[in-house]
Formats: structure tokens, sequence, C-alpha cells
């Protein structure tokens, strides 16, 4: 292996690892004995500063990548160099929403495992082999089992964390089962071979294996993305987490695992009739997509269909009856891992597909980075994350309130706000990459229940705007946090009014 390769492709996760531990020797052997506010805010904007740079290094990697033997380690480019961009981004805006947060002493300690996450997120969004990915998803997964703990005096907190760590634990042997199987089928842990592998075997009598296999993988990634039926930490991790490290989760770590999704999806359709491994290691395509009639690419999207289906429906109907905005936030999230899982299913051969996806992934991880920041800052102020705690916010203090309106429309798809966008474009890849019944019934099914969304958003705003507060005392918001939330709905705004300019963003990375 050259090693310089080696270094440039993995330049991103070691800038985020220097950072990391370059917070904690500011922290704790610079700043131990200063005031809590001081060192929140420092260890927020040197992992903030990190990510910046992280930013350079991905532009500097290129879209090289790393390969071995032929084969193709760590992708660069394409998928990847847009969801590592969208990990930095969002990691830098959770850690900023830190400043002002007084949930923990352990300031450089939650910035440094906030910043080790987004390095295994990293690694997971341009892992090409089974090991790597399984390797950056551990890496995340740890992180985030500690990042939700992290609120010593709330027992919440700590049963949060334990019911993440212990379904965490379980989907992580159902994955690594899944993965021994396809290595078994395949004698390769390269996606591509895999894919080859799994269908020539299946083509000989090795079906059943490959179903067992595909529903183990598909029970440790649906675990990831919270897709029904496993979605049950959600609720209780949203709910318990700290607002910070409850932003991360739901923005961060799903940028990742939809961005290896892509990898499996794409190499699922690319790779099957239409790709030849030979001797040396070298690819070759035919110039038609191909015919899917089995094996790996054929069960795949059927399996990803009914998480969406299943995801859509218990998320959007579940939330309907939620009395706490945090849990309310989970479910919605359940249901939004549908519709992109929707798009997952109908990967078509081209890249709009792809480019459909990490739109909307990017565009809801922004948005829900600032929901968990209002929700923080209220939380903070009266003791509750329940509904009736946000009754008369707009007296309270309108610009938090005008934020709060800003994100939950563009959650519920209306326009010009930048979910809108997200919704319509990847319905419309939906509909372009499968025609027929049934992709056309499935849409439909998605835009009925975005309509129902927009009733329990609107039963947030409602007390937002329209019930009178018990409390109409001004409610005061540390002013770096509310500049961070500002810029956040701006951001949803301009990027609504100018969907152009993320879709060509993405697209300059293909």
């Amino acid at each position: 292996m050259n090693y310089t390769d080696l270094f440039r492709a993995t330049l991103p996760e070691t800038v985020l690892e220097i950072a990391a531990l370059l917070v904690l020797v500011v922290d704790l052997g610079f700043l131990r004995k200063a005031a809590l506010e001081t060192r929140v805010a420092v260890a927020a904007l040197l992992g903030a500063a990190g990510c910046v740079v992280g930013l350079w290094a991905v532009a500097f990697a290129g879209a090289g990548g790393l390969s071995f033997g032929g084969e193709v380690l760590l992708a660069g480019g394409g998928s990847a160099g847009v969801a590592q961009c969208g990990i930095l981004v969002l990691t830098a805006l959770a850690l900023l929403l830190l400043i002002g947060s007084d949930f923990t002493s352990h300031a450089g300690e939650f910035a440094a495992v906030a910043l080790m996450a987004a390095a295994g997120g990293m690694i997971i969004a341009a892992a090409q082999d089974l090991l790597v990915i399984f390797v950056g998803l551990e890496l995340l997964s740890l992180s985030l089992y500690i990042l939700t703990a992290f609120a010593k005096k709330s027992g919440k907190s700590a049963e949060a964390s334990m019911k993440y760590y212990l379904f965490g634990g379980m989907s992580a042997a159902f994955l690594l089962f899944g993965f021994s199987y396809l290595y078994g089928i395949s004698g390769s842990t390269w996606l591509p071979r895999v894919v080859c592998g799994v269908n020539n075997a299946a083509a000989h009598g090795g079906a059943p294996l490959l179903a067992v296999a595909l529903v183990m993988i598909a029970a440790g990634l649906g675990f990831k993305v919270a897709a029904v039926p496993f979605h049950f930490w959600a609720p209780d991790t949203y709910e318990g987490a700290p607002a910070p490290a409850a932003a991360f989760i739901a923005s961060v770590s799903k940028v990742a695992s939809f961005a290896l999704l892509i990898s499996i999806s794409s190499v699922a359709l690319h790779f099957m009739e239409s790709f030849h491994v030979s001797g040396d290691g070298t690819a070759a395509f035919s110039a038609q997509p191909p015919q899917i009639t089995s094996g790996f690419g054929a069960g795949w999207p059927l399996i990803v269909a009914v998480l969406a289906v299943a995801s859509m429906v218990f998320g959007n109907l579940a939330a309907l009856v939620q009395s706490s905005v945090r849990r309310l936030v989970a479910y919605s999230a359940i249901a939004h891992a549908g519709y992109i899982l929707l798009g997952l299913a109908f990967f078509s051969w081209t890249n709009r597909s792809a480019e459909a996806v990490l739109y909307y992934v990017l565009t809801y991880g922004l948005t829900t980075i600032g929901a968990f920041g209002v929700v923080g800052v209220v939380e903070r102020v009266t003791g509750s994350d329940k509904m009736d705690a946000f009754l008369g916010l707009n007296k309270r203090n309108p610009l938090l309130a005008g934020v709060m309106l800003v994100l939950f429309l563009s959650l519920a798809g209306i326009p010009p706000l930048v979910g809108f966008w997200a919704k319509f474009n990847l319905f419309a890849a939906v509909l372009e990459a499968a025609g027929g019944v049934v992709p056309f019934a499935l849409v439909a099914l998605a835009v009925a229940f975005s309509a129902v969304s927009l009733y329990y958003y609107l039963q947030v705003l409602k007390r937002v705007y329209v019930m009178p507060g018990v409390d109409e005392s001004p409610l005061r918001v540390p002013p770096f946090a509310l500049i961070v939330l500002l810029v956040i709905a701006a951001a949803v705004v301009l990027l609504g009014c100018f969907p152009a300019l993320l879709q060509g963003w993405i697209a300059s990375f293909y």
C-alpha cells in the first residue's frame, strides 16, 4: 500500500482526530479552573474550527479515494464527498449549539467524542468494503452511546443511553452476521465483488442463504436510520439525550447511514449483470442498465420498500399523539427515514436518485439541528419539552418563535422552504426511476402522510402563536445560540428560494 495515498485519503478523519485531542489538551490542560461557560465556548469553537479545516481536507483529498490490491476501500468524490462535507458542517453547527449549555462540566470530552463520532461517520460515507463499513459504524455508534449519557444528572439520559446501547449492540451483531454470510457466499468483502458473487450464487441455488443475509443486514442498517420495526430506541434517545447530542444523532448519524445505503444501492444496481471483474482486478461495464431479476439487486430494493412504507405510516401516526416535542420530532424522524428509503428502494441508473437522497438528508439534518436547538433553549428555561412549554413563545421571544415557524413548516414540506424541494426532488426521482402503478401508489402514500405530518407540526406552532401563554415574561436566549439558530433558519429559507444552489453543489461532486 502507498502510505502517501493512505494519508491523503484519510486526511479529513485525521484532522478531526487531531482536533479532538487539541480540544482535550486545551480544556483539561489550560482551562481546568476556568468558568464552565468559558470552557464550553472554547471547546465548541475549537471543535467547529476543526470541522472547517476538515472541509479543506476533503477538498484536498479529492476524488482519488484509497485502493488496495485493485479494490477500492474508501471512495472519493460522488456521494462520499457530499456526505463528508455535510457531516462536517452539521457537526460544527451541533457543537456551536453547545455554547450556553450547562448539562455537563466535561465540555472538552463532549466535543472530543462528537468529533470522533464525526470521523466514524466520514469513514462510513466513503467505505466500499464490509470490514471498513463495520469499523466506521462501531466508531460512530460507540461515540453516540456516550454522547447520549452525558447529562449525568438526568435519569432519562442514563436510561436512553442504556436502551440505545443495548439495541445498538444487538443490531451490530445482526449486521456482522449478515456480512459474514455475504462473505461466505461471495468470498470477498469488497462491495462490487460481493454483489457479483451473490448474484452468481443466487443463480445456482444460494437464494435462501442470501435472503437470511439481506434480512440481517436490513435489521442492522434499519436500526441506524430508525426505520420501523427497528426504531424503538429513537423516541427514548431523542427525549433523554442532551439537546446538542440529540441534534447530532438526528442529523450527522443519518447523513452517514444514508450515504452508506446510497453506496450499497448504487453497487447493487451498477454491479450486477453489467459488471465483470477480471483476474487482475480491473472492472468492465456494459453500456446498458442491467435487467435485475435475481440476487442482491432484486431482494434488496424489496426489503427497503417494505421498511419505507412501514416507517412512513407508523412514524406519522405515532407522532399525532405525542405531547413531548422531542418525541414528536423522533417519530417525525422515523417518517422522514421512510421517505428517504422510498428513494433508495427505486434507485435509478443515473445519478438523479443519489442526488435527490443526498439533498433530502442534508436539508433534513440542517433543519433538525435547528429544531433541537430551539427545543433545548425552551427546555433550559422552562424545564420541560412538553408542547405546553411553548405556549406564548411568540410573545416571549419573537425571533425564537420565528425560527421555530420556519423549521417546522420546512419539515412539513411547505413551499417555498427547502423541505418542500427536498420532497419534490425525491418523489420526482422515484417516479423517474421506476414507472408503473406501484411506485406511483407509494409516492401518493408519501404525499398523503406528508399532509398528515402538517397536523402535528401545527399543533406545536398553534401553541407558539395562537394559544395564550401562562408565563409571558421575556425568554432569554444566549446571544450566540440565537445567532446560530437564525443562520440555520435563514439557510432553510435561502435554499428553499434558490434550490439550485444546493443541487448544483451536489452535482459538482459527480
